[in-house]
């Protein structure tokens, strides 16, 4: 039997297999090369979107329960309950509650939570257990005060108004880097690196120069959370 010939075009003919699934085509290579790159570009793409943009932050509210949290004081209920992804300190007018106090210490970090209060309803997020970011059903006021919403409580009031009405979310990024505070509300910034060396009221404790838990105030007001998420920092 004589040589087997091939044609060019048999020698142009390749089989390649993007995601699992084979195509048989006639290309070049420098085509090839390139269907190739877009494919792997694809796939690049495609992960991406599954892994996410998370920035490195972890949650610190799985959504479920709360795992990761315990009741500042034991003597009196906790009100503290999750329902549809959403923490919620079902506190009635008149009513005392607890505090909730995260498990783990944090020293430099920034963290992001959305909250919900009521018109006329108080609550807080500390940073530390020390310093407090006011959270206050206070939208008819108006105008900034140095214990209303979004204020570093009774120590700087919020340099622009951003508040909304009681009963929609409301956001929050706020970063604490040594003794320095800097927050948005709603994506406006409201503090710009406040050196703040002292705690605020209603603290864990005093040492503002050690790690500190993070706590919801529950003792006032009802109020809800969700999205509570954090990224600690050099």
């Amino acid at each position: 039997m004589g040589d087997v010939v091939t044609s060019r075009s048999d020698r142009n003919r390749e089989t390649f297999h993007p995601v699992g699934f084979w195509y048989d085509v006639h290309l070049t290579h420098p085509q090839m090369t390139s269907m190739l790159r877009f494919v792997l570009l694809l796939l690049i793409s495609a992960v991406s979107a599954l892994a996410g943009d998370d920035d490195g932050f972890k949650p610190l509210f799985n959504g479920k329960d709360t795992t990761g949290w315990h009741p500042r004081r034991t003597d009196r209920p906790s009100l503290w309950v999750v329902e549809d992804g959403v923490l919620k300190n079902n506190l009635k007018p008149g009513e005392h509650g607890v505090d909730l106090v995260t498990d783990a210490k944090y020293w430099n970090f920034t963290v992001r939570y959305e909250y919900m209060v009521p018109d006329g309803s108080n609550s807080g997020f500390y940073l530390r257990g020390r310093h407090e970011i006011q959270i206050l059903g206070d939208f008819k006021e108006g105008k900034p005060t140095i214990t209303g919403n979004g204020a570093i409580y009774n120590f700087k009031a919020a340099d622009v108004w951003a508040n909304k009405p009681g009963g929609e979310w409301q956001t929050v990024e706020a970063t604490i880097i040594g003794n320095k505070i800097t927050v948005k509300l709603n994506g406006q910034l409201i503090h710009d690196n406040v050196v703040c060396d002292k705690a605020t009221g209603s603290e864990l404790d005093k040492n503002v120069t050690e790690p500190g838990s993070l706590f919801l105030q529950g003792d006032h007001g009802a109020v809800s959370f969700r999205k509570i998420e954090i990224k600690e920092l050099p």
